[in-house]
């Protein structure tokens, strides 16, 4: 039975009007922290927009952008002709006292990592392969270039002291001020800047969280189908890999705990799920959250790609949900400008924040201070949300154009998902068709795509094609599919050879 909670008995909000927080997100953050403290419990119906905007003194658009990002969050679920209620599937609170912060856990050592040979593990090629449809190709359009020129020679032109000695390796103090200022508007991170610590992208990040992981166990959860480097490189570590499926809702906490009750990490791509797109529910975030302080393990949010959100605004994070410390949150900058960056961060709880630095300064000394002044100054001066705003328009328009000729050229034989997020989109083969085949087969037609059916390791397989938007232009595009079309027909012939088939649920 729904709750008759009266809205005057709700919750008394706090309206800053000379904040420079929006009002909009004013409002969501107090409905997520009563939400979350139960001062609205499951199940209460909200007032309408109208109201709200009314007993407020706000406009109404937002109390509209204030529900439309509890709604897309899963704190709240709409009733057709009934109203907004605050979701009934939220488990209980993982903190007495959302106002007081959880006492962080107990700061560890870094650990000895036993690395084995790990050459046939990764294909080193694969990457700097540049043809449609391959994953992780960015743009810079004449704007970008320019400014990137000009704010180059300017610090070439400075060389300051601090260029030509060794400097602090958690990065120099304004680029950790920037990211810091960035994740906070952007993304909801609860951080500060020394808990900042520059890498050279999400993939070393990764790697020195695996190095400082406790002795107690090297048992992992991971994402089943997941993003194969992760785990590739937790193996290499000597990690005991637990795949846990994912569905619908993103990973299976309920599954976690029954396949590994005892791990001391889980490494999740919650706002945007590698490779299938799904998000994390906010019931699951809860659920992986309070296993994570129950246990005492740590969750390792890998969060790519988060700029990139074309319906809507962006997701908040998964770690600005944590009051216990407990999530290691990791970014790059490498997707959000381009790769040859090599520039990325991670925002360390403060219990491994020495190990953390320990390791990187072991691994690699400091980033560059040359590059990390330039993105510094890019970011400070304005030009990286302005750059960021280009792009989503125009991988928008790219996605776009993948779509419809998808569903033009090969609409019998693909389904097509159109993602909210991200740089890449999923397509499952219809009649039996085998992805690992038609892969195989792109090569030789020039195009690139990954089947997905191999990035499962013990769920069952579904067969799709993961494809990259991003970076390939649209007068690329329309062609590649044209060719992919042609490989795929070659495939459905039912003379076609050596094709496997993967059974693929219906949808």
């Amino acid at each position: 039975m729904k709750s008759r909670q009266s809205w005057a008995d709700l919750y008394a909000f706090e309206i800053v009007r000379t904040s420079d927080t929006p009002l909009f997100r004013q409002l969501y953050l107090q409905f997520r922290s009563a939400i979350l403290s139960r001062r609205l419990r499951p199940g209460t119906k909200l007032p309408s927009t109208r109201e709200l905007a009314t007993q407020l003194g706000v406009s109404r658009s937002a109390a509209v952008a204030a529900y439309e990002q509890l709604l897309a969050e899963g704190y709240t679920s709409g009733q057709h002709g009934s109203g907004t209620y605050i979701s009934p599937d939220l488990p209980e609170p993982i903190v007495g006292n959302p106002q007081r912060r959880m006492k962080p856990a107990a700061a560890i050592t870094p650990s000895a990592v036993q690395m084995q040979p790990f050459s046939d593990f990764v294909d080193v090629t694969v990457q700097s392969d540049e043809r449609p449809f391959n994953l992780g190709r960015t743009l810079i359009d004449d704007r970008t270039l320019e400014l990137w020129r000009k704010l180059s020679a300017r610090t070439f032109r400075s060389l300051a002291p601090n260029h030509f000695g060794y400097s602090d390796p958690r990065g120099s103090i304004e680029l950790r001020k920037a990211i810091c200022d960035y994740l906070q508007a952007a993304r909801a991170v609860n951080c500060d800047p020394d808990q900042i610590v520059v890498t050279a992208g999400t993939q070393q990040a990764i790697d020195i969280v695996i190095r400082i992981l406790p002795n107690r166990n090297r048992e992992v959860w991971v994402e089943d189908p997941g993003y194969p480097l992760t785990r590739q490189a937790l193996l290499a570590a000597g990690a005991t890999v637990h795949p846990i499926p994912v569905d619908a809702q993103g990973i299976d906490v309920g599954s976690g705990i029954k396949s590994a009750p005892n791990a001391c990490a889980v490494f999740v791509t919650p706002s945007h799920q590698f490779p299938t797109g799904v998000v994390l529910s906010m019931a699951r975030r809860l659920e992986l959250l309070a296993w994570a302080r129950k246990k005492n393990a740590w969750i390792v949010e890998d969060d790519y790609a988060s700029e990139f959100r074309y319906g809507g605004r962006p997701l908040a994070s998964l770690q600005g949900l944590d009051e216990g410390e407990r999530v290691l949150y990791v970014g790059t900058l490498n997707k959000a400008l381009f790769p040859g960056l090599r520039i990325g961060y991670a925002v360390i709880p403060h219990a491994l924040l020495r190990s953390f630095v320990a390791a990187r300064y072991l691994m690699d000394r400091q980033p560059s201070t040359l590059s990390q002044a330039v993105v510094a100054a890019f970011m400070e001066e304005g030009h990286f949300a302005a750059h960021i705003r280009r792009m989503r328009l125009l991988y928008r328009d790219q996605r776009d154009e993948l779509v419809a000729a998808l569903e033009s050229q090969l609409g019998t034989d693909l389904m097509v998902n159109a993602p909210d997020q991200g740089m890449h989109l999923v397509a499952f083969t219809r009649r039996g068709l085998s992805d690992v085949a038609i892969e195989r087969a792109g090569r030789q037609h020039g195009v690139v795509v990954r089947p997905m059916s191999r990035l499962y390791l013990a769920a069952s397989p579904r067969s799709a094609l993961v494809l990259g938007f991003s970076g390939h232009s649209r007068q690329t595009i329309v062609p590649a599919v044209e060719r992919l079309a042609r490989t795929v027909e070659m495939q459905s012939r039912p003379s076609a050879r050596g094709r496997q088939r993967i059974a693929t649920p219906k949808c």
